[in-house]
């Protein structure tokens, strides 16, 4: 759907709603759970938990950490700093370590700071999330179409509405049979042999 403008914006965990219900957003990606009421919801995927560490620290000789690894650790309270950013920025200083989804450690990517992937901790799950009401910035067809997108189908794609368009109608053939005169039959230019289909022999033989 070329014709319809798409533009895009980051909100924090506490606005994934929000923008849905203020008319900010016709479209929000959310972290489950949230509160469905007067809302559709479909799951997409779920998110690899990370483990952000200090520079230096010994984790950063290993590709992937268990958390069981780590029981000695102190972790830090992301949501109690304020946020992810914040909370790196304590990491960096060498307070302690923060668990956090792998796509918010990577957009921050604050310096000095190290992550890797965190084996025994529970994902996140991410889905897309739209309001149950009508609404004319965002018709049925044109979500359908999105929740296409992000599900990985193509443009050619026969599940996607922009690709459902209907096949004009074949005009019937015409009757080639024709209502003219039948030809004449044409005459055998040689007369019937009687002796045809006879076996040999059955000639009669006449006296001579």
């Amino acid at each position: 759907m070329p014709d319809v403008p798409l533009s895009s914006f980051m909100s924090d965990d506490g606005a994934q709603l929000s923008v849905l219900r203020d008319g900010a957003a016709d479209l929000s990606f959310v972290r489950l759970p949230v509160e469905r009421e007067g809302l559709n919801v479909i799951p997409l995927y779920e998110e690899q938990p990370v483990v952000v560490a200090p520079k230096g620290h010994e984790i950063s000789v290993f590709e992937e950490v268990a958390l069981a690894d780590l029981a000695t650790e102190t972790f830090l309270d992301v949501t109690g700093l304020g946020g992810p950013e914040m909370a790196l920025q304590v990491v960096a200083s060498g307070a302690g370590l923060a668990i956090l989804p792998m796509s918010v450690a990577r957009h921050f990517n604050v310096k000095d700071t190290v992550a890797r992937k965190l084996t025994g901790a529970p994902t996140t799950q991410i889905a897309l999330a739209w309001s149950s009401e009508p609404n004319d910035h965002a018709p049925d067809e044109v979500i359908e179409e999105f929740i296409g997108i992000v599900r990985g189908r193509t443009a050619q794609s026969s599940r996607q509405p922009s690709a459902q368009v209907e096949k004009p109608k074949k005009e019937p053939k015409p009757d080639r049979r024709g209502t003219g005169v039948k030809k004449p039959k044409v005459a055998q230019r040689y007369a019937p042999n009687p002796d045809k289909g006879r076996g040999k022999g059955s000639r009669k033989k006449g006296k001579r």
